[in-house]
């Protein structure tokens, strides 16, 4: 473990003099290259691991303000049997008043209970809040918790704020893995990405996350790419491996499929595992669904053939 970074977060000048010296990023070239690499073409068998792999990534998601236990029940039971002979998806991510519900359905299977704690999705609240809904999303048998950052403090600069709160509620989670999401939409640049992810990375997160799906854009290919390129750069400075969690408007299995070239060509094969890579979606996994039986029967299954998400 490098000792660089010891002294990084000592203060607000320390942390904007390290985030602002980190090589600034390309934008025309990232669009190019995010671009190039969508256009990537997967067939036949190869194509059936690919999308097989994606749905094990799937973090299945209902973030709704109409969300109910008899709701959160039925998607944790497709959670578990998707349909078709599919894998089990990843996780169930849940607002933090439901992960009892979650955690009963999903008792004794290995799917993970995620919950967006920490005021999601604005951050607006104070951390005596964040870090409450944390502890009681996990002593409710959350996983893992998908935190929201403080956006406003971190464009005006307050990057020690953004910091401090990341690892207080990481230590909030206990044996639970954190999720930063960075909320990309609102960082307006390339540069703000690569700086919030380091940031987080830097304040603990296990996973950094784009967005939380409420805010447009989302999961763009570009910005997961940088996302990508920090989490491989910080395992090569630091000796740690962090995950990434594109979130929100993947929709479809192409756009699963480019995310997984988008993992190869860029950190590597390690984070080519649910462990390291996640897909946040709600909508998602009926099409992979769909094109996984097109692939074992030649025909399509309409989306009535699979549960409604």
């Amino acid at each position: 473990m490098t000792t660089s970074l010891a002294d990084v977060a000592s203060s607000d000048a320390a942390l904007r003099a390290f985030l602002h010296g980190l090589p600034g990023v390309d934008r025309v070239g990232a669009d190019q290259r995010a671009a190039m690499l969508g256009t990537r073409s997967i067939k036949t068998t190869a194509k059936a691991q690919a999308i097989d792999l994606a749905i094990s990534m799937v973090d299945l998601t209902t973030l709704e303000g109409a969300d109910t236990a008899g709701k959160v029940r039925a998607i944790c039971a497709k959670a578990v049997r998707p349909g078709g002979g599919a894998p089990s998806v990843a996780a169930v991510c849940v607002y933090p008043d439901l992960v009892a519900v979650a955690a009963e359905a999903l008792a004794g299977t290995p799917i993970k209970i995620a919950s967006v704690a920490t005021a999601f999705p604005s951050g607006r609240s104070t951390l005596d809040v964040k870090v409450a809904e944390t502890e009681r999303a996990v002593a409710d048998g959350a996983h893992e918790i998908d935190m929201v950052i403080d956006r406003g403090a971190f464009l005006s600069g307050r990057y020690k704020k953004v910091y401090d709160e990341i690892t207080a509620v990481k230590a909030a989670c206990g044996d639970a893995h954190l999720k930063v999401i960075l909320e990309t939409g609102e960082l307006a640049t390339y540069d703000n990405v690569r700086r919030a992810s380091w940031l987080a990375m830097l304040a603990g997160a296990d996973f950094i996350k784009t967005s939380t799906g409420k805010v447009s854009p989302a999961a763009t290919p570009p910005v997961t790419l940088i996302m990508l390129e920090a989490v491989r750069d910080f395992r090569s400075t630091t000796g740690r491996q962090v995950g990434v969690k594109p979130a929100g408007g993947i929709r479809t299995t192409k756009d699963a499929i480019k995310n997984l070239v988008l993992v190869n060509e860029t950190a590597g094969d390690d984070w080519l595992t649910p462990e390291w890579f996640r897909l946040g979606a709600s909508s998602l996994l009926n099409d992979l669904l769909m094109q996984r039986e097109k692939l074992a029967t030649g025909r399509y299954a309409g989306p009535d053939y699979f549960t409604l998400d």
